[in-house]
Parts: structure tokens; sequence; C-alpha cells
């Protein structure tokens, strides 16, 4: 009779650690499983972080050259109100020394 008992409770213990290798297993499958999706949904976050960064790369480029633009809009516009003014300047002491 304690020789059923210890078979009996042998193979409770082997059902028992089958089933918590059984649980590990079915964990580890889940944990593969969510460490796929956190790294699909990081692929394409990166994806979409790349995609700006080259569209604000292009909006840089962009306002670079209008900034190049600009300023020698400024220069030119500069230089013709001191040539108006070197005008003005000159038909007032003209009209002084009338």
């Amino acid at each position: 009779m304690a020789l059923k008992a210890v078979d009996g409770l042998a193979e409770q213990v082997q059902a028992d650690d089958f089933e918590a290798l059984e649980e590990k297993v079915y964990r580890t499958i889940e944990m593969v499983k969510a460490a796929r999706q956190a790294q699909a949904s990081a692929e394409c976050d990166a994806g979409r972080l790349r995609q700006q960064l080259d569209e604000r790369d292009e909006q840089l480029q962009v306002l670079r050259r209008e900034t190049v633009q600009l300023r020698k809009e400024r220069e030119e516009i500069r230089n013709r109100v001191e040539k108006m003014l070197e005008q003005i300047e000159a038909i007032a002491q003209e009209q002084a020394a009338s």
C-alpha cells in the first residue's frame, strides 16, 4: 500500500511539474508575442520619425534659401534707398546753393 502511495505522489509531482512547465511555456509565448508587437510598433514609429525628419530637413533647406534670397533683396533695397537719399541730398544742396 505504501508503494502505491509513493507512486501516486510521484505521478502527482510529475503532473504538477508538467503543469508548471506548461504554464512557463505559455507565459514565454505571450512574452515573445508582446515583444514582437513592441518591436513592430517601434519600427513603425522609427519609420514615421525618419519621414518627419526628412520633411523637416527639406523645410530647413527651403527656409535657408528663402533667408539668403531675402537678405539679397534687403541689400539691394538698402543700396537703392541710399542712392535715392544721395540724389535728394544733392538736390537739396543745389537748392541751398542757389
